[in-house]
């Protein structure tokens, strides 16, 4: 992918500082959009035909595949006909348990680094969902749209701007979805939060902030030939953002009305990093690329703001921050789920004692939980306590399963797209640009090269 860099002087005569006259020189390193090759549309708000029952080949059987596939097989619609990984043992323990749960014959395919093609080759496939390490996300991704199947595909789901634009492409030219398998949106309190901010409970959302905060001293030795780690160690930014962003993106209507237009990301030394790789393999690294901590602070074509950062190496309580700024109320999940708001802006139906709230200072437990009565989303309403029942992060994963089949089923557009995979997964190579560039503004693309204005508002789709 070209990157140009463009030099833009901006004088101002009326800055005065002390008496001075102050010049500033701002440099903004500028991503190329590609054009559209002939013949393609954009994705947005795209819906294929139904399914009536969606037969799913997962790959990758690690800690989060093998999950997956036995909580796709309690999805409503959905049918697991194939799993596949390198490792044979994994495949073989899958199936087992599938057939003895009285799931019924699953076919497995391992034994060799090629061996997911043999799965995404076949003709009985409606959907691959791809489980692997992330380095495999896009050519798993490319090459299963390619062969006709949609695609739902672990986060990161690509972690350069030509994987990306890739992805994009094969999605538009073969009319098959692309989505990133983002479990955070479909939290409870993401998703009734949600709700609220759509129902103008906070005003005008003006800015969001979210993260990836997790300690993973304790997991790098279960990731499959280290490859989690050795990716931290070759690649300077924020390499994991899809958590944090995601939900911050839905709040703002990302891709539906605005867009990320600018990005600056900066980061600290690397100490605890390298400390990792030299606990792992009892030498200190070479070189270690990411830093510690980093931040990238994104601003939107309609003057909102995002904060995202990702620390996965000290000793942090665990946390995707999650928090809206609005002009008529605040939200905010870690480390204390709460919500503040203007006295005026609840009903007495939602909160009998509402006026007795100070805007600048939480609401009630007891306030929450009346809240929470009348905004709890309509998803978490129809589906949540089965999702608790089936667990996967509390939950979550089992409602993004079941959105995603629903979804097609019924011939709906997605929850997420492949411009939100494109816009989540893009802070880390722009991250990682302005970093190098000494912390430089850089410009978001429009992955949608000019569709983000079609569609009014995040929703979600529903049969009518």
């Amino acid at each position: 992918m070209k990157i140009k860099q463009l030099l833009c002087a901006a004088v101002s005569a009326a800055a005065l500082l002390s008496g001075c006259a102050k010049s500033e020189m701002s440099r903004t390193i500028v991503t190329d959009v590609p054009e559209r090759p002939a013949g393609q549309e954009d994705m947005v708000g795209f819906a294929a035909e139904p399914i009536d029952t969606v037969r799913v080949g997962v790959i990758g059987l690690g800690m989060r595949g093998a999950e997956g596939a036995f909580r796709l097989g309690k999805v409503p619609g959905a049918k697991v006909v194939a799993v596949c990984d390198i490792d044979s043992s994994r495949v073989n323990r899958v199936v087992a348990r599938m057939e003895a749960d009285g799931y019924g014959k699953v076919d497995g395919y391992s034994g060799s680094a090629d061996a997911w093609k043999e799965l995404a080759d076949r003709s009985d496939i409606d959907l691959v969902y791809v489980v692997t390490d992330w380095k495999n996300h896009t050519p798993m991704a490319l090459y299963a749209m390619e062969h006709g199947k949609h695609v739902a595909v672990e986060v990161p789901a690509a972690s350069t701007l030509d994987e990306i634009w890739a992805l994009v492409n094969t999605s538009e030219r073969t009319r098959r979805h692309c989505m990133m398998l983002e479990n955070c949106v479909y939290d409870f309190f993401e998703m009734n939060t949600l709700n609220m901010a759509q129902q103008g409970l906070f005003g005008e959302v003006l800015h969001t902030e979210g993260s990836y905060i997790h300690n993973l001293d304790e997991f790098w030795p279960y990731y499959w030939d280290n490859w989690r780690l050795d990716f931290n160690r070759e690649r300077r930014g924020d390499v994991y953002p899809t958590h944090g962003v995601g939900p911050a993106c839905q709040l703002l209507d990302i891709h539906r009305g605005d867009r990320m237009e600018t990005l600056v990301s900066m980061d600290t030394k690397a100490v605890n990093g390298p400390a990792a790789w030299e606990k792992m393999f009892g030498e200190r690294p070479e070189s270690f690329a990411n830093g510690d901590h980093t931040m990238t602070m994104i601003r939107t074509a309609n003057g909102k703001t995002i904060h995202i950062q990702h620390d996965v190496v000290n000793p942090r309580p665990y946390s995707r921050m999650y928090q809206l700024t609005g002009t008529k109320g605040f939200a905010n999940k870690y480390p204390v789920e709460q919500y503040a708001f203007e006295p005026a802006q609840l009903d007495s139906a939602a909160m009998p004692d509402h006026q007795n709230l100070t805007a600048h200072g939480a609401i009630t437990a007891e306030q929450q939980a009346a809240l929470l009565d009348k905004y709890t989303h309509p998803i978490i309403k129809e589906v949540g306590e089965v999702a608790r029942q089936v667990g996967g992060h509390g939950g979550m994963d089992y409602i993004m399963d079941y959105r995603l089949i629903y979804c097609l089923r019924n011939g709906l557009p997605l929850d997420m797209d492949v411009y939100d995979l494109a816009e989540w997964c893009c802070l880390t190579p722009l991250g990682e640009l302005s970093i190098e560039n000494g912390n430089a503004p850089v410009e978001v693309p429009d992955f949608t090269r000019g569709g983000w204005q079609k569609l009014d508002g995040y929703r979600h789709a529903f049969v009518k």
